[in-house]
């Protein structure tokens, strides 16, 4: 493996951003792949920030573009294009060098305490926006499907519960999109943890993204029956997601249905009514197809949020999701929850889902995602950074009540 070259001068692309006015506030994340919400999430938050005067950049693996910085980093096998930092001080370097106001990290690896040892020296907040269930993933990956059901998956665990406890600890802030990830943080030992959802484009997803039109081309482009009814999946392919689930159980419900899933990654679907397209990074062309669906399908059991349904719900397509985690917290009453693993009761709630009674959900649907749509999350989120930009420039500052604004986390 070559050494990585060290960051020797701030790239070009990223003069405008610095000399612009505002905050600066500085994304970092090593989950960067082809697909993937995290990815999404930073991109549609680069677009936003500008326009209510924030400066933004965001340093990733690979990450090219204006307003981005990669910190290198080696492909993670197996995992949809990730890649691993290694080297925790040049990634320092390069956040010290951009000197931001506030640094959020989003994943709680390398990149995690290269944030905390850039925002010591900075003396500015550090907040860590925790994306993924850590320690769900941990006790699959090492105790496989039965997970905490085997000795070593309960270990594995438990480890990662107590690792990420002893970092998120030295953060300003922790942010969780869900309640249910919330309430676990906290019951671990987490401090100083929030909710904050994730948003949706509603001006892109939205039912007017239907089109009849194109539904019936995109039918003939492959191979397919004009009146085939298209249950569509969009992200990684990836363990966690138990895609080949949903392919068995559209495979149950016979001839005259597909499901279409859209991504990339090493466990995709297989089945004689799959149809896997790659990843769709064209915002309006990935709403047309979702709206165009009859229904949206996702059985990932350690989901903290749901990004590709909540944009679905955006949409006004039925959802069925599995009944766990974020995703369950996200549809409860605007979908169809499915609370077991077998492709039967899969197929159960796809068909309920296609008879198309389930007018109140969709609305219920459209109506919680319309509440998050992104202006709305972008300024309860810049209220947040603002807020301990406050505490981080005085401290001492009494409000009117008379009580001490909340320190900042010192002790990293």
């Amino acid at each position: 493996m070559q050494p990585q070259p060290d960051l020797a001068a701030p790239p070009a692309r990223l003069h405008p951003i610095q000399a612009a006015a505002g905050p600066h506030l500085l994304d970092v994340s090593m989950f960067w792949g082809a697909t993937g919400g995290v990815r999404r999430v930073l991109t549609a938050k680069h677009e936003r920030l500008k326009a209510l005067g924030w400066r933004h950049t965001i340093i990733a693996p690979g990450a090219q573009g204006s307003g981005q910085l990669d910190c290198g980093g080696i492909p993670l096998p197996r995992s949809g294009g990730y890649r691993v930092v290694l080297s925790r001080a040049r990634a320092r370097r390069q956040m010290e060098f951009l000197a931001p106001d506030v640094i959020e990290s989003a994943d709680p690896y390398t990149l995690a305490w290269a944030s905390l040892a850039a925002a010591e020296s900075l003396q500015v907040p550090a907040v860590a926006f925790c994306h993924s269930n850590l320690p769900a993933l941990a006790a699959r990956l090492v105790g496989g499907p039965r997970g905490t059901a085997t000795r070593r998956g309960f270990e594995a665990e438990r480890w990662a519960r107590r690792y990420l406890v002893g970092l998120y600890r030295h953060f300003d802030l922790v942010l969780a999109p869900s309640r249910g990830l919330a309430d676990k943080l906290k019951a671990w030992g987490v401090p100083r943890v929030m909710v904050q959802p994730l948003g949706v484009d509603c001006s892109v997803f939205t039912p007017r993204a239907h089109d009849e039109a194109w539904r019936a081309g995109f039918c003939r482009e492959h191979g397919l029956s004009p009146s085939t009814r298209l249950l569509v999946y969009t992200g990684r392919f990836a363990a966690e997601k138990n895609l080949q689930l949903l392919a068995n159980a559209v495979r149950r419900l016979g001839p005259g249905h597909m499901l279409v899933a859209v991504g990339s990654g090493p466990l995709p679907p297989v089945g004689p009514q799959v149809l896997v397209l790659p990843p769709e990074h064209d915002a309006s062309r990935l709403a047309r197809l979702v709206a165009s669906a009859d229904a949206y399908v996702h059985a990932g059991d350690q989901e903290t949020f749901g990004l590709g349904v909540l944009e679905a719900m955006a949409c006004g397509t039925p959802v069925v999701v599995a009944a766990a985690g974020g995703l369950a917290e996200l549809a409860e009453g605007a979908g169809l929850l499915v609370d077991q693993p077998r492709s039967h009761r899969w197929a159960e709630a796809m068909r309920a889902s296609l008879a198309g009674n389930n007018a109140a959900q969709r609305r219920a649907a459209l109506a919680r995602a319309q509440a998050q749509d992104w202006p709305l999350v972008m300024t309860q989120l810049t209220q947040r950074y603002t807020a301990l930009l406050g505490r981080s420039a005085a401290p001492a500052l009494m409000p009117a009540g008379g009580l001490a604004l909340p320190q900042l986390a010192r002790h990293r």
